[in-house]
């Protein structure tokens, strides 16, 4: 339905309350008559939003995906995940000419249960296969789920670095098997931010605020993926060296990677605080991780490291992990700056209009 503007006057009434009359179509469209009850909600920037009490947008029903003999697999992953994605509450991938194929269908199941937070294939024939989201937004908000995000890219951010310490194949792989459990709520999280974005009643269902948060949290959630991808980076040039490093350089990167998961915890926690002021501070501990870089890839040049290539690649993406966690902190300043800045009535005086 696109976007109607009328106008109405306010008009005083009984002396004491204020009335505006709505739109005949509108009430129409909504199926409403005298004695219902109208909810109203107002919004961080003066706006209100009317809606039918105890009543939601219907959101999209079924999702089929059909499927043939030469369908690309990772295509139909794709459309799933977009499915999802949208906030379909079913997704059937069906096959209208033969059985669906072992291979997707084993793809199909692995996904579901590795990268789609709450939900089940709830019906499976050979020709058809059903998901359905199970999950509901009370039962996990957005912020519970950007927590527990950022406390798996955390943990795996600092054993990526032990990862590199010791020299610890074992650790360095179970770091690159974490990353799907970070994508699965990344997922959701997109799930439930469109979600609300087509319905701005949902914001208090996952837990926001304001419309204004939900573009926060989603650049927030970018961000926290991006510094579990730098540590599966990490990880994966653990498994590739082969010679001893120098016990300097190790410490200079050991020390790096420390204040880097620093920066990243303090930027959550700014976050869940919503403390401007520590928001602030993180952004300029930050630049001391990326002045760290400069002196780590000295010593690598002066020792002669002949692993040099995945040392550089290490230290790079501790310092892109820094620098996701101070755009964590940048947002959080957006988001909190009303709660610190002062408000004046009135345009200061200048000596002119004196």
């Amino acid at each position: 339905m696109s976007k109607r503007e009328e106008t109405r006057k306010l008009q005083l009434t009984g002396g004491a309350s204020y009335i505006i009359s709505l739109p005949k179509k509108w009430v129409n469209e909504m199926h409403l008559k005298k004695g219902d009850v109208i909810s109203i909600t107002v919004n961080d920037d003066g706006t209100i939003l009317l809606s039918p009490a105890n009543t939601r947008i219907e959101k999209p029903n079924l999702g089929v995906i059909r499927v043939s003999a030469d369908s690309n697999v990772n295509t139909i992953i794709r459309k799933i995940v977009s499915a999802y994605l949208v906030g379909y509450d079913n997704i059937e991938v069906r096959s209208e000419e033969e059985q669906i194929t072992s291979k997707l269908r084993n793809m199909i199941q692995d996904f579901t249960r590795r990268m789609l937070v709450g939900t089940e294939i709830v019906y499976d024939s050979p020709s058809v296969l059903r998901l359905q989201v199970l999950i509901r937004s009370p039962e996990l908000s957005v912020k519970n789920a950007v927590r527990r995000m950022s406390f798996l890219s955390m943990s795996m951010l600092e054993d990526a670095i032990s990862a590199v310490r010791k020299h610890d194949r074992k650790l360095a792989r179970e770091v690159i098997t974490m990353d799907d459990e970070v994508d699965r709520f990344n997922h959701y999280v997109v799930r439930q931010l469109k979600s609300a974005i087509q319905n701005k009643s949902l914001l208090k269902d996952i837990e926001l605020n304001s419309p204004r948060e939900i573009l926060g949290y989603r650049l927030i959630t970018k961000a926290i993926e991006r510094i579990a991808d730098h540590a599966v980076s990490i990880a994966k040039e653990v498994l590739k060296l082969e010679s001893e490093i120098s016990v300097e350089t190790l410490e200079k990167i050991s020390i790096m990677g420390s204040l880097a998961s620093k920066v990243f915890k303090e930027a959550i926690n700014s976050l869940y605080r919503q403390d401007f002021n520590l928001a602030d501070k993180i952004i300029e501990e930050s630049r001391r991780v990326t002045l760290m870089e400069g002196e780590i890839i000295k010593i690598i040049s002066d020792k002669a490291e002949p692993e040099a290539p995945s040392l550089r690649l290490i230290t790079e993406s501790i310092k892109r992990a820094a620098e996701y966690a101070s755009d964590i902190a940048e947002i959080v300043l957006n988001l909190t700056i009303e709660k610190i800045i002062s408000h004046d009535k009135g345009l200061s005086r200048t000596p002119n209009s004196m």
